[in-house]
């Protein structure tokens, strides 16, 4: 056995197929069979020549991801706990948009009504979606070790392949009926320290002859990691930005995130700006809320700096707490509170007036263990 067929890039799987012989539209089956079709075996690939069906089999297998748990949360989100061929288990997070009973309501009123009865409220199925997305995972674990976040507490056991991304995005459309239409690598992982196979599991979905899912429908988030934002810069694709901020301020982001303390902001920010720059395109600046540490006054002021110059937008966001039995399980884990309802509209009102382009999420499939790593904990 050679390498097994999810772990090749489009540019890979044509070598492949022109190395056995074939002509290069064979190549062009072949990744419809895989990346719109999501075959999951070589014999349902019937266009295909049986010569050329047998010898991938041979050299490259197809694996199938299995769905090792499935939680449906009161909002109508879906989080998947998923195990590849060789045991490793990542999660993916399906959210779907329903029309809005609330429209008409000032949207400060009714995110602080969605915030009193987090998930109280809500459809717990796929009927009367308007838009699904689903958010995905790019390594098994993470190294980033990230205090608020449970994926922190587990490490890197490895890389997710091309295919095993893509994966991801097939399992929730066949659970929901319906197409996803929008992609955040915001799942388990880093996505620059897996560069080139998540950047082919970008082009693989984006790709026409596949599920053709927009490029500006894709947003990559990474925590800070500078010379993949430098090399983000330079890609051709129109794929969004999303940094997880959490704070300006120095000091308390190596609370947060201690292993980005060799990132320090201010390099951050210039590349940032040169992103930008580079592309005419706006970056998003995630910013979970957490009552007494990144929510005070001057937290605010340093947020204020760091957008000062900055094509951004603020996504505002409280935080979502690590599971009591995940953080039982990992003494060193804090437990951190999310700031109350009316500091995060404060926050709002004076970005807004800051001129700072600003939006509020609310966080979905809570009781579900919606938090990256809490459902996979869990089961651990």
């Amino acid at each position: 056995m050679d390498r097994e067929i999810k772990a090749y890039s489009i540019e890979e799987l044509t070598g492949l197929v022109l190395g056995l012989g074939q002509p290069r539209f064979r190549a062009d089956q072949l990744f419809q069979w895989l990346y719109l079709h999501g075959a999951s075996d070589y014999e349902e690939m019937t266009n295909l020549p049986l010569a050329l069906r047998n010898s991938l089999a041979q050299r490259h297998p197809v694996h199938e991801t299995q769905v090792v748990d499935r939680r449906v949360a009161q909002d109508g989100t879906r989080k998947y706990l998923l195990e590849f061929a060789d045991g490793a288990r990542v999660e993916a997070v399906a959210i779907p948009s329903f029309a809005d009973p609330e429209a008409g309501r000032e949207p400060m009123q009714a995110f602080a009504q969605a915030l009193a009865e987090e998930t109280a409220s809500g459809a717990s199925g796929a009927s009367g979606a308007k838009r699904l997305t689903l958010c995905f995972s790019t390594q098994v674990g993470c190294p980033m070790a990230c205090t608020f976040c449970a994926s922190g507490t587990e490490g890197l056991s490895r890389n997710l392949l091309p295919g095993e991304i893509v994966d991801q995005v097939f399992v929730a459309q066949k659970d929901f009926g319906a197409r996803v239409g929008n992609l955040v690598a915001m799942g388990q992982g880093e996505p620059f320290l897996n560069y080139e196979n998540t950047l082919a599991a970008l082009r693989i979905l984006n790709n026409p002859k596949g599920l053709n899912i927009g490029a500006r429908h894709i947003t990559l988030s990474t925590c800070g990691i500078i010379s993949g934002v430098r090399r983000f810069s330079c890609e051709p694709e129109q794929f969004n930005l999303a940094v997880s901020l959490h704070s300006a301020q120095q000091e308390v982001r190596n609370r947060l995130m201690p292993k980005l303390s060799v990132e320090p902001l201010h390099l951050l920010k210039d590349a940032l700006l040169n992103y930008v720059e580079s592309t005419n395109r706006r970056v998003t600046l995630e910013y979970a809320l957490i009552e007494g540490l990144n929510d005070t006054a001057a937290a605010f002021d340093s947020l204020l700096r760091f957008c000062s110059g900055l094509l951004c937008h603020v996504n505002l966001l409280p935080i979502n707490p690590i599971a009591e039995e995940s953080a039982a399980a990992h003494d060193e884990v804090p437990r951190f509170s999310p700031s109350p309802a009316a500091s995060i509209l404060r926050w709002q009102t004076e970005l807004e007036k800051a001129r700072v382009p600003v939006s509020l999420r609310q966080s979905r499939g809570l009781n579900i263990a919606g938090a990256c790593g809490q459902l996979k904990s869990q089961r651990a």
